[in-house]
């Protein structure tokens, strides 16, 4: 299962979810442009000192990544359309696309998708952490699918 964050913009959001990837053994694809650099002290100190084993891949662009997946399908993020999460039947060889902090997944990237997932949450908020939402959406899938480190 891979991670996918299309043009994220805060390091330690980002950095959270690369801890997050080395935990559960999972990849992680950060997409170009990001709102950062990858040696961000910011990044760095919310991934700590577990850096060397995310399984890491950085994309120039959507077209790049898209055109280079091998794996199964791809579903990604929506604040406000989709699936309920908890309700999707996730498997092994998927890819879970989140987009950017401040404007989500633009309709160029959803309509390459083999689906939309929603997280629930109350009117009073426009959306959750990028980090927050990536750990539910994950647990849920890695719950699933047996994927759980020994």
């Amino acid at each position: 299962m891979d991670i996918i964050l299309y043009e994220p913009e805060i390091p330690p959001n980002t950095g959270n979810v690369a801890r997050l990837c080395a935990a559960l053994g999972l990849k992680l694809n950060l997409i170009e442009p990001l709102g950062f650099k990858i040696d961000d002290k910011h990044l760095k100190r919310a991934g700590l000192d577990y850096w060397p084993h995310v399984d890491l891949a950085v994309w120039s662009d959507w077209k790049s990544f898209k055109n280079n997946w091998l794996g199964g399908k791809l579903l990604g993020t929506s604040a406000r359309g989709g699936e309920l999460y908890s309700s999707v039947n996730f498997s092994s060889d998927m890819g879970l696309v989140f987009g950017p902090e401040t404007r989500g997944l633009p309709e160029s990237v959803k309509k390459d998708l083999d689906g939309l997932l929603r997280v629930p949450i109350r009117q009073v908020v426009r959306s959750i952490n990028l980090a927050t939402c990536v750990g539910l959406v994950t647990g849920e899938a890695v719950r699933q699918t047996g994927l759980w480190p020994e």
